[in-house]
């Protein structure tokens, strides 16, 4: 089995400061995008959503169209059967058979009179579903207008990072792999907790380079003998001296 090789503290700072810079680049790239990404995705949530609550209005409308169009049947069953009953009436032998006949002929008349209300109720709920149909159509034409717009803001930016990103997230891989495993987990901590990403910064004129609080002439000596890991006190990020930061180049 091969020996593992035992990185000096150099070395180990050294691989930091090229990971950093190199994750410093594809921040830079998320930069370009801004919130086109996100703002993409929240916009094709929302289209989806749309679409189904479309979807649901289309099938209430059928619903109720199919629920009038049984009460007008129900109306046309109704009348069928007054001119029935009427002519019944014409042949009656006594009271009681009329005044049955005339009891039917009352009951399917309300009948109808009640499907011509459940009808007129109906057409009003229906007009309801028309006009939030309306407004949905509307929306949905508006958010597909805006995704169509973002969409190509975002595949442009992409077309012309494409290239340069995939370049860095392949040199990334290969330097997260070369650097310290106890390191790389402190760095990946620290990155989390800054916005702008900033885990490993140099000294820059006796100050830290990501909160700018002194750092005391003792300390920037331990810096820049490299003998260990310096952490900024202030904001607990890894300080590196700048000359070592400055010759740690990216391409």
């Amino acid at each position: 089995m091969a020996p593992v090789k035992d990185f000096s503290v150099e070395e180990k700072l050294s691989a930091l400061v090229r990971l950093q810079k190199i994750d410093s680049k594809l921040d830079e790239i998320k930069v370009l995008k801004g919130e086109l990404p996100m703002e993409v995705s929240d916009l094709e949530d929302e289209l989806q959503g749309l679409n189904a609550r479309r979807t649901r209005i289309e099938e209430e409308i059928n619903g109720i169209s199919e629920f009038i169009e049984q009460k007008k049947q129900s109306i046309k069953d109704s009348e069928a059967l007054v001119k029935k009953y009427e002519k019944q009436s014409e042949s009656v032998k006594n009271s009681r058979e009329f005044e049955a006949i005339n009891k039917e002929i009352e009951m399917q008349t309300l009948e109808g009179k009640l499907a011509e209300k459940h009808i007129r109720d109906a057409n009003e709920e229906l007009a309801d579903k028309v006009r939030a149909l309306d407004s949905v159509k509307k929306q949905i034409g508006t958010r597909e207008g805006t995704l169509g717009h973002k969409k190509g803001e975002l595949d442009k930016i992409i077309a012309e990072t494409e290239k340069e990103e995939q370049h860095f997230l392949d040199i990334a891989d290969a330097a997260r792999k070369g650097t310290d495993e106890r390191l790389l987990h402190s760095y990946d901590r620290i990155r989390k907790s800054y916005r702008n990403g900033l885990a490993v910064v140099p000294v820059i004129r006796d100050a830290c380079g990501g909160c700018f609080n002194a750092i005391p002439p003792q300390k920037q000596s331990e810096i820049r003998q490299r003998k260990k890991v310096m952490i900024c006190e202030n904001c607990g990020r890894i300080l590196v001296d700048d000359d070592l930061n400055n010759a740690t180049e990216v391409n």
